[in-house]
């Protein structure tokens, strides 16, 4: 499957392995989110 991409935009690189998700009851991919707007929130406790 060929992907277009617009001039300067690269793929996003997958998830770590092993990384901790909150609120999921599984390890997550790039692939889990294909076709779907996914927003990340990083927040850090102060």
């Amino acid at each position: 499957m060929t992907t277009s991409r617009a001039f300067g935009q690269t793929p996003a690189p997958d998830v770590p392995a092993g990384m901790t998700w909150l609120n999921a009851g599984r390890e997550l991919s790039l692939d889990d989110f294909r076709g779907r707007l996914l927003i990340l929130h990083f927040w850090t406790y102060a």
